[in-house]
């Protein structure tokens, strides 16, 4: 098997997501193509919804940071553009360090969301996203 980290991160990620998603009664699709602006499709009581998937680890402060960017290479160099949050329902944010899934809707934040995993040091509460209120698809 060849090895490319950054991809490697990403199937664990998709991988991990699909079981909890699967063990909270999604019926998950697989677009054809690497090209689409999402990674899944989730279906359950009527309802289709598109899933952006990712995979975190936490920074030294214990924060899971998801920015609502994508990254891609070309011969030019990385380029850098913002999600369309319209085409996405749900984002998923696997972090392996809790071996734990996160589910929020993109639309409701700003140009990105911080996820805590651990407390902050000064126990700040208020203005705070606490990961563990994230582990269920809203």
């Amino acid at each position: 098997m060849i090895y490319h980290h950054t991809k490697t991160k990403g199937d664990l990620g998709v991988l991990k997501i699909k079981v909890d998603l699967y063990m909270q009664g999604f019926l998950i699709l697989i677009p054809e193509t690497e090209h689409s602006p999402f990674d899944l499709v989730i279906y359950r009581n009527g309802k289709f919804r598109t899933v952006q998937v990712k995979f975190r680890n936490p920074t030294k402060k214990g924060a899971l940071e998801i920015p609502f960017r994508s990254s891609y290479s070309t011969s030019k160099g990385v380029k850098t553009k913002s999600v369309d949050k319209s085409l996405i329902n749900l984002y998923a944010v696997y972090c392996p360090q809790t071996d734990s899934c996160y589910y929020f809707n993109p639309k409701r934040y700003n140009k990105s969301i911080t996820l805590r995993v651990k407390t902050p040091l000064n126990n700040q509460k208020s203005k705070t996203h606490t990961a563990d209120q994230f582990k269920k698809v809203p």
